[in-house]
């Protein structure tokens, strides 16, 4: 968290203190707390989602354990006029209270989610979801307790914090409205911007408004006057034009009704509804209403029964032609744009439960062959004898009586050619319930624990008791069968813990009005995630075998667009980061709003976190063992290997079965690709291939997707990003301390070694601390900020010239290695590192890292000529000319293979 001015000057918070007449103690004591970083740091735990928000207001990053609710609190404060400061972890103190039973008391020290000082209090707060106060109420009695208005209260901590003269408060999750916090995220972008929309189209967005108030932002972006909606989010974000925050989301076109101002909304609020007709289209009558079957849906003017939502597929029927199937995905991301909407209607017929229950019952098979019935019934109906020609008439007939009755009886005839096979005959248990009872308990209390009992000694107890008690036992089969019914996540995790039952629960796919799982336009979230590639790769200088590389992919959530790719011998580290951060830029000139990632170390440092923060991005790391969480890019890597890796010569697969690898397919030997080479064919196979083909769950390519979702979301151009020598400068990494002093003569320290610039004669800049930077792909580069510009500085050993950071670590681990062999003090000077590293080619780990990293320089040439512009930022030694035995295995592997042809690849599948 980097300091910066606070909102409120030392005299504006001292005339604050007074007005609030607050004590001398406690003015020091939130003085204090003002003037001090967070008490503890967030992290992410089995179940929840932390970050860090670039707050506005503070100026800062604030972090968050939570994104519902403490991001949305954090959002909220943020552009809550009536909050003057907040401050997140601000200090830890003790609390007591009773026990469940009330009769002991027990105690621990807590520390409250935030700090808030606001215009007319202040106090200490703690967020929580509703449904978990409602949890913790149980269990603690005499901590939370529920108020009779639907708020909360701590008494321990009310009694804790009294004695410093503050309140304290216990904030539900229910007191924040989804939508309005959803559409101060999608604002954000322009919330700081400075007005860019053309007066013309100003003029023309007042205008319609002044003729049409209430207009529906759909209809204003697609009257032909060439408004877009990224002006009217602009103008909405800046206050030229209202519309209520809080009743639909902007991504909504159909939806969002514009206003002048506020005044004018209220004034039509009660004449809007008389001026809509039964076709227009309007939001589920609850944010959280279900789609149910029968649901009347309204898309592009035309009506739509919805038939089947169903996991995969979701099928639809117009008022005339045939029944039409989409996939889910697809039609849950036009439902969430509001392309399609419900049908209004004077009143919605209630579904029955029993409708739910027999469609839920349903299989796949059972809905595909119900689909079909009903397009014959249909036909059969409108007397379109060719459509149901081949039906038996009996079969049909007893299909419409099914169809006629179902409608009578449930208001939807679908149901009634669902396939009931499932529910013939008798279903109870036949066994008596005593043994069966027993069977559950000895199952429960002896087979779903941890002891890891084998279910035939569960059994074999079982069959024991069942004699002791004059029982009948059943057999081994039902046994283990009653096993089986009961294999749930539940289970799972109460035999072999929480982390091997994550893989097991299901995917939770909403189908509500709810913000979209993966965002609602481009750039929203993106997912950054490594992993290591299944192929061997060969040095291109040397022929010499270098090992398997590392690919990084920079994902977005919503289009499923790779952003950016990037491939390196090393090991995940903040140079990846920085490397896809900076593709991304090169590729759009933009960085996404949010980055999703895991708990790696490389995403834990400071660069990173500044780094993102200078963007204005908010950091979101997901709950450690949690996968799923970052499902987009899990999944995509291994569709990778599959469909890509695995074709190549050299990939790893026979070497996962070591006892069964012989040399004649041993990988090391057929080893044939170079990392410049792979990372070419990657880059195509991600944005043209990949980028172009249809994707399954989207029912479009991720290209089209992306663009789609750039107009409806609005293009944002005043994001832009130049891709330049400032950006690049920015990117570099940076010491612990982050400035250097001048020293005369000799220039700034950074990493063990003195770099130089002239600029480092005057005066005036000798012993200041200035900021610097550096290449880590070129150690004799270094850039520091004097007098308000950046100056390239370098070093005077001509033995760093090319040299990587990586090589740095090596050579110092060697020193230090060398040290301890010898017993004495490990000496890292700068002119011994700088001779260490030019002996290293003697070294067999050095050198093998030289030619990784000389092969590295060609990833990045060819990533700098992808914009034409110099991505290293020092001079690269061209590399040794390769060994006549080299040329010769290389050619001889070559020819056992055939050219890699992308464009005949299978696609990446559906990674949803």
């Amino acid at each position: 968290m980097a300091s910066k001015a606070l909102p409120m000057a030392p005299p504006a918070f001292e005339l604050w203190c007074r007005a609030r007449a607050l004590t001398p103690s406690t003015c020091d004591y939130l003085s204090s707390v003002r003037g001090s970083q967070p008490v503890r740091h967030v992290t992410s735990r089995a179940n929840n989602v932390s970050g860090a928000y670039p707050s506005r207001k503070m100026g800062v990053t604030i972090q968050f354990e939570s994104q519902n609710p403490e991001l949305w609190a954090i959002v909220a404060m943020d552009r809550d006029e009536s909050v003057l400061e907040f401050f997140e972890q601000p200090d830890t103190f003790k609390i007591r209270y009773l026990d469940k039973s009330g009769k002991k008391m027990g105690g621990h020290y807590y520390t409250p989610d935030f700090l808030v000082l606001r215009h007319d209090s202040v106090c200490f707060e703690e967020w929580k979801r509703e449904d978990d106060l409602k949890q913790l109420a149980a269990r603690y009695p005499f901590r939370y307790q529920p108020q009779e208005d639907g708020s909360w209260r701590c008494p321990p901590a009310e009694e804790a914090v009294s004695a410093l003269g503050l309140t304290f408060r216990v904030r539900s999750s229910a007191e924040l409205h989804s939508t309005y916090i959803d559409n101060l995220l999608f604002l954000e972008d322009y919330f700081d911007m400075t007005l860019a929309v053309p007066v013309p189209v100003q003029t023309t967005i007042l205008q319609r408004l002044r003729e049409t108030p209430g207009l529906p932002l759909s209809a204003l972006a697609s009257d032909g006057s060439g408004v877009r909606a990224n002006d009217v989010y602009a103008m909405v974000a800046l206050d030229l034009i209202y519309t209520d925050l809080y009743a639909a989301p902007l991504i909504q076109h159909g939806r969002v009704r514009l206003y002048l101002n506020a005044e004018q909304a209220r004034t039509y609020a009660h004449l809007l509804p008389t001026r809509l007709t039964s076709r227009v289209g309007s939001p589920l009558p609850e944010v959280n209403a279900p789609l149910t079957v029968n649901t009347q849906l309204l898309w592009d003017g035309r009506a739509f029964t919805l038939i089947n939502p169903g996991d995969t597929t979701t099928t639809l029927l117009p008022e005339k032609g045939t029944p039409i199937q989409i996939p889910s995905d697809f039609f849950f991301q036009l439902l969430d744009t509001g392309v399609i909407t419900r049908l209004r209607a004077e009143e919605d017929p209630p579904v029955s439960p029993e409708v739910d229950r027999i469609v839920d019952r349903a299989t796949q098979d059972d809905q595909r062959q119900a689909v079909i019935r009903f397009e014959k019934v249909m036909a059969y109906l409108n007397g379109e004898k060719e459509r149901y020609a081949g039906v038996p008439p009996r079969t049909l007939h007893r299909w419409v009586a099914h169809f006629r009755k179902a409608e009578e009886q449930f208001g939807s005839g679908y149901v009634g050619l669902l396939s009931r096979k499932a529910s013939q005959g008798n279903r109870e248990p036949k066994a008596p319930s005593a043994p069966r009872e027993l069977m559950d308990t000895f199952i429960t209390e002896q087979f779903e624990t941890p002891r890891h009992m084998p279910a035939a000694s569960v059994y074999r107890a079982y069959e024991q008791e069942c004699r002791k008690r004059n029982l009948t036992a059943l057999s081994a089969r039902a046994f283990y069968q009653r096993i089986k019914q009961r294999a749930t996540p539940e289970q799972t995790e109460a035999r072999e813990g929480a982390r091997a039952a994550y893989p097991e629960q299901p995917w939770f796919w909403e189908v509500t009005a709810q913000t979209p799982r993966h965002g609602s336009r481009p750039f929203e979230v993106a997912h950054i995630d490594h992993t290591e590639l299944d192929i061997q790769i060969r040095s291109s200088s040397t022929g010499e075998l270098l090992g398997k590389p590392w690919v990084t992919f920079m994902m977005d959530a919503y289009s499923r667009r790779l952003l950016a790719v990037y491939l390196t011998f090393d090991p995940p580290s903040y140079r990846s980061v920085m490397m896809v951060l900076r593709i991304c830029v090169q590729r759009f000139e933009r960085l996404p709003q949010s980055v999703v990632v895991d708990g790696g170390r490389e995403f834990q440092s400071v660069y990173f976190d500044s780094l993102l923060a200078r963007y204005r991005c908010t950091k979101k790391t997901r709950p450690w063992a949690k996968p799923h969480f970052g499902s987009v890019c899990e999944r995509l890597f291994k569709t990778t290997n599959d469909q890509f890796i695995y074709t190549l010569l050299g990939n790893t697969q026979a070497a996962k079965r070591a006892r069964l690898l012989t040399r004649a397919v041993d990988p090391k030997h057929h080893a044939l690709w170079m990392l410049p080479d792979l990372y070419s064919y990657l880059c195509e196979y991600a944005y043209q291939v990949y980028d172009q083909n249809e994707h399954s769950g989207l029912g479009m390519t991720p290209k089209s997707a992306y663009l789609w979702g750039r107009k409806q979301g609005g293009e944002r151009e005043h994001r832009r990003i130049p891709y330049d020598d400032r950006f690049l400068k920015a990117t570099c990494p940076t010491t612990i301390k982050g400035t250097a002093i001048v020293q005369k003569g000799s220039g700034v320290k950074v990493n063990h070694f003195y770099y130089w610039n002239n600029a480092f004669r005057n005066p005036e800049v000798i012993k200041t601390a200035v900021p610097v930077r550096y290449d880590p792909f070129d150690l004799s580069t270094a850039f520091a900020l004097v007098q308000g510009q950046w100056v390239t500085c370098r070093a005077p050993y001509l033995n760093l010239e090319g040299h990587t950071e990586k090589e740095l670590l090596i050579a110092t681990t060697e020193l230090r290695r060398q040290a301890r062999r010898d017993g004495s003090r490990a000496d890292l000077s700068a002119e011994r590192l700088a001779t260490h590293m030019g002996k290293a080619v003697s070294h067999e780990e050095s050198l093998r890292q030289r030619l990784r990293d000389l092969d590295h320089k060609k990833v990045l040439a060819l990533i700098a000529g992808q914009s034409g512009h110099v991505q290293t930022l020092g001079s690269v030694p061209p590399p040794p000319a390769m060994p006549p035995e080299a040329v010769k295995a290389a050619r001889k592997l070559a020819a056992l293979s055939k050219p890699v042809d992308v464009s005949r690849l299978k696609r990446l599948g559906d990674y949803s």
